[in-house]
Protein backbone atom coordinates (compact mmCIF):
# COMPACT_ATOMS: atom_id res chain seq x y z
CA UNK A 1 0.00 0.00 0.00
CA UNK A 2 1.36 3.34 -0.80
CA UNK A 3 1.18 5.87 1.62
CA UNK A 4 2.32 8.13 -0.67
CA UNK A 5 4.26 8.78 -3.67
CA UNK A 6 7.47 8.24 -0.81
CA UNK A 7 5.89 5.63 1.39
CA UNK A 8 5.10 2.01 1.00
CA UNK A 9 3.51 -0.23 4.14
CA UNK A 10 2.90 -3.76 3.57
CA UNK A 11 0.46 -4.95 4.82
CA UNK A 12 -1.52 -1.55 4.99
CA UNK A 13 -3.97 -2.25 7.53
CA UNK A 14 -1.52 -3.65 10.14
CA UNK A 15 -2.74 -5.04 13.43
CA UNK A 16 -1.07 -5.26 16.85
CA UNK A 17 1.59 -7.22 17.18
CA UNK A 18 2.23 -7.86 13.13
CA UNK A 19 5.25 -7.09 11.29
CA UNK A 20 5.14 -4.71 8.58
CA UNK A 21 7.52 -3.49 5.52
CA UNK A 22 8.05 0.09 5.27
CA UNK A 23 9.58 1.60 2.04
CA UNK A 24 11.28 5.13 1.94
CA UNK A 25 11.76 6.87 -1.51
CA UNK A 26 11.83 10.25 0.13
CA UNK A 27 13.97 13.57 0.10
CA UNK A 28 16.79 12.12 2.12
CA UNK A 29 17.05 8.99 -0.01
CA UNK A 30 16.95 11.32 -3.74
CA UNK A 31 19.34 13.42 -1.72
CA UNK A 32 22.04 10.88 -1.46
CA UNK A 33 21.80 9.57 1.99
CA UNK A 34 24.33 6.69 2.73
CA UNK A 35 22.49 5.32 6.29
CA UNK A 36 18.93 6.70 7.12
CA UNK A 37 16.94 5.24 10.07
CA UNK A 38 12.95 5.25 10.75
CA UNK A 39 12.26 6.83 13.95
CA UNK A 40 8.37 5.29 15.15
CA UNK A 41 6.59 4.89 18.15
CA UNK A 42 2.89 4.52 18.82
CA UNK A 43 -0.16 6.24 20.38
CA UNK A 44 1.24 9.56 19.84
CA UNK A 45 4.84 8.63 19.62
CA UNK A 46 5.20 6.39 22.88
CA UNK A 47 8.16 4.18 22.69
CA UNK A 48 10.09 5.52 20.09
CA UNK A 49 12.48 4.05 18.66
CA UNK A 50 15.05 4.37 15.87
CA UNK A 51 15.37 1.22 12.83
CA UNK A 52 18.37 0.96 10.40
CA UNK A 53 16.73 0.74 7.02
CA UNK A 54 18.44 -1.24 4.05
CA UNK A 55 19.56 0.35 0.67
CA UNK A 56 18.26 -1.49 -2.56
CA UNK A 57 20.03 -1.29 -5.53
CA UNK A 58 17.28 1.38 -6.57
CA UNK A 59 18.28 3.81 -3.78
CA UNK A 60 15.38 2.99 -1.76
CA UNK A 61 15.88 2.32 1.69
CA UNK A 62 13.74 -0.32 3.66
CA UNK A 63 13.06 -1.96 7.42
CA UNK A 64 10.43 -3.93 9.25
CA UNK A 65 8.60 -2.99 12.29
CA UNK A 66 6.57 -4.56 14.32
CA UNK A 67 3.44 -2.95 15.44
CA UNK A 68 3.25 -2.32 19.50
CA UNK A 69 0.39 -0.03 19.91
CA UNK A 70 -3.48 -0.04 19.74
CA UNK A 71 -4.24 3.14 17.79
CA UNK A 72 -2.09 4.22 15.43
CA UNK A 73 1.85 3.70 14.56
CA UNK A 74 3.39 7.51 13.97
CA UNK A 75 6.86 7.61 11.90
CA UNK A 76 9.06 9.68 10.55
CA UNK A 77 13.03 9.29 8.88
CA UNK A 78 16.49 10.89 9.37
CA UNK A 79 19.94 10.32 8.42
CA UNK A 80 23.07 10.28 9.46
CA UNK A 81 23.95 13.81 9.31
CA UNK A 82 20.54 14.22 10.97
CA UNK A 83 18.48 15.77 8.46
CA UNK A 84 14.95 14.60 9.46
CA UNK A 85 12.23 13.81 6.61
CA UNK A 86 9.42 14.63 8.96
CA UNK A 87 6.39 15.17 6.04
CA UNK A 88 6.55 18.71 6.44
CA UNK A 89 6.15 18.61 10.26
CA UNK A 90 3.37 16.41 9.94
CA UNK A 91 5.17 13.13 10.35
CA UNK A 92 3.24 10.00 8.70
CA UNK A 93 0.69 8.09 10.92
CA UNK A 94 -1.02 4.39 9.99
CA UNK A 95 -4.02 3.26 11.49
CA UNK A 96 -3.69 0.06 13.30
CA UNK A 97 -6.73 -2.24 12.98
Amino acid sequence: MHLDDRISMEPGNPRRGQKVSIEYRGLLAQSGADNIWMHCGFDGWKNAMDIPMNQSMQKTFSCDAKIQGKREMNFCFKDSADNWDNNSGNDWTCRIS
